[in-house]
């Protein structure tokens, strides 16, 4: 299925062919990165038109006292499922394919070669620069910018009904400056609140086979907005999306086997799993919650990681 919306795909966006591979990039050495795309035809009904697979998106928030993570309570997490279809979560890495330049192109210079649209993900170092760390983060990624896709992805998630719905849409509209649980603090805070922006653009889909990883244990950095120097537009949380099923949560007809989501204690000896399924979203405050992704065992794992922008204005209220 995935092989033949590619094609779909590429031969509306105009096949080029490909050209003489590149030098491979080298285990940490830096590299000046770039990120181009080809410009992708996306389906005027996709995410916009229910597909003929979908389910009511169904919103879980993680109540930290009832999990081995009771410390976090006060800090924001939450599961939304059938955000996307199966078949919609094909198309949608089906267009990330078809986004990728040929290699040779500004754009395609990280490919693994013609016919694969990935490359290996990059660890990023600051200033423009990232470095290849497979002992940190083994997997492949594709990088795209598309605001219309984030904002369709977005509008999904917002169907959600019912209290935990309502809950959700609230504490992600705003969050004010003294909520230092959520914000980390050591910024404006009473008197000055951070209100939604949008979704960002960017988005980094990363596959995963057997053996890969993204083993640090972490909390997600804040990116701040380039074109706002002032820090006054910056993320605060990620929303990591799952476009395949594993077997823990699908059963026998899945053929990814690991790949969980992992929130840490501080100690790293007690833990909360979030297992992978088509369409599943989890949203999480970048701050203070220690996570990693677990060892892939089998199959290959498909996810798309993108985050929250808000800008910090003066609270009237």
């Amino acid at each position: 299925m995935l092989s033949a919306l590619k094609d779909e795909l590429l031969s509306k966006t105009a096949r080029r062919k490909a050209a003489t591979p590149v030098t491979p990039i080298r285990q940490h050495q830096p590299i000046k990165t770039t990120y181009r795309s080809n410009s992708v035809d996306i389906p005027d009904t996709f995410l916009t038109t229910p597909a003929h697979d979908c389910l009511p998106v169904v919103a879980t928030p993680i109540v930290w006292p009832s999990t081995p993570l009771p410390e976090y309570n006060g800090t924001y997490a939450v599961v939304l499922d059938n955000v996307l279809s199966p078949s919609e979560c094909a198309t949608l890495i089906a267009l990330a394919e078809a986004s990728v330049p040929p290699q040779g192109k500004p754009g395609g210079e990280q490919r693994n070669g013609p016919d694969d649209a990935w490359g290996p993900a990059l660890v990023n170092i600051g200033a423009g620069f990232e470095v290849l760390t497979p002992g940190y983060r083994n997997s492949d990624r594709i990088v795209w910018d598309c605001q219309e896709v984030v904002n369709r992805i977005w509008e999904r998630c917002m169907q959600v009904d019912g209290d935990d719905g309502e809950a959700m849409r609230e504490r992600l509209s705003v969050v004010r400056g003294e909520e230092r649980a959520i914000t980390g603090g050591g910024w404006r805070e009473e008197g000055w609140k951070w209100e939604f922006s949008r979704v960002n653009d960017r988005m980094r889909f990363l596959r995963y086979g057997k053996g890969g990883f993204l083993s640090v244990t972490h909390c997600d950095a804040t990116y701040v907005d380039v074109n706002k120097p002032t820090g006054d537009t910056r993320t605060l949380f990620t929303v990591h999306v799952y476009l395949n099923d594993s077997k823990a949560e699908a059963g026998k007809d899945a053929t990814l086997v690991g790949g969980a989501t992992t929130f840490f204690s501080s100690d790293e000896k007690r833990r909360l799993d979030i297992n992978p399924k088509a369409g599943r979203v989890l949203i999480f405050q970048h701050h203070k919650l220690l996570h990693s992704g677990d060892d892939v065992k089998a199959g290959v794992k498909y996810t798309m990681r993108t985050d929250i922008l808000y800008n910090l204005i003066k609270d009237e209220e």
